[in-house]
């Protein structure tokens, strides 16, 4: 009887060995397979995601060229002779610019994000302390364009940093 249990071992233990082996390689190939799939998933959702992205990206260029204040004044005139007029028309601008673009922040990295909040936020605060010295809309608008003439603007800032940001998301 022990013969018996003995040869039956020694047809069982090779069977088990090789369904084990077999039952680990398939396991292996099932996991890898599953990576791979993942990753292609991955794959496809940054290649369908990357042209919004970019838009969100242009978009806020595009913001930044319009709040930049040598642009904005050229673009935005004076209705009156008021400085404190003139300066709410191009801070209500400014603002609805920004509103417009607002859901743009989905799309951006935080720090683009960051970047560009600071330069509206820092043209603003200029425009706001160069009115309180101006005496009319005219000396508000030529006091601003000979500040920005002297030091870069904070929307050149933004704009580069805006771009390296593009370089590194491609």
């Amino acid at each position: 009887m022990e013969d018996k249990i003995i040869e039956g071992l020694a047809y069982a233990l090779p069977a088990l060995i090789t369904g084990g082996v077999a039952y680990l390689i398939l396991g292996r190939f099932i996991e890898q397979d599953n990576k791979e799939k993942t990753f292609n998933a991955l794959v496809e959702k940054k290649r369908q995601s990357l042209p919004t992205k970019l838009q969100a990206y242009e978009r806020m260029l595009l913001f930044c060229e319009r709040i930049n204040p040598s642009k904005l004044l050229l673009r935005v005139n004076p209705i009156g002779d008021n400085p404190d007029d003139y300066l709410q028309l191009l801070i209500g601008n400014i603002e609805q610019e920004f509103e417009h673009n607002l859901v743009q922040q989905l799309y951006v990295s935080d720090d683009s994000w960051k970047a560009v909040l600071a330069a509206k936020l820092a043209i603003i605060a200029k425009l706001r302390s160069t009115a309180d010295t101006a005496k009319s809309a005219k000396d508000l608008r030529e006091n601003v364009l000979i500040d920005y003439a002297q030091q870069e603007s904070p929307a050149n800032t933004a704009i580069t940093f805006l771009k390296q940001d593009v370089k590194n998301l491609i």
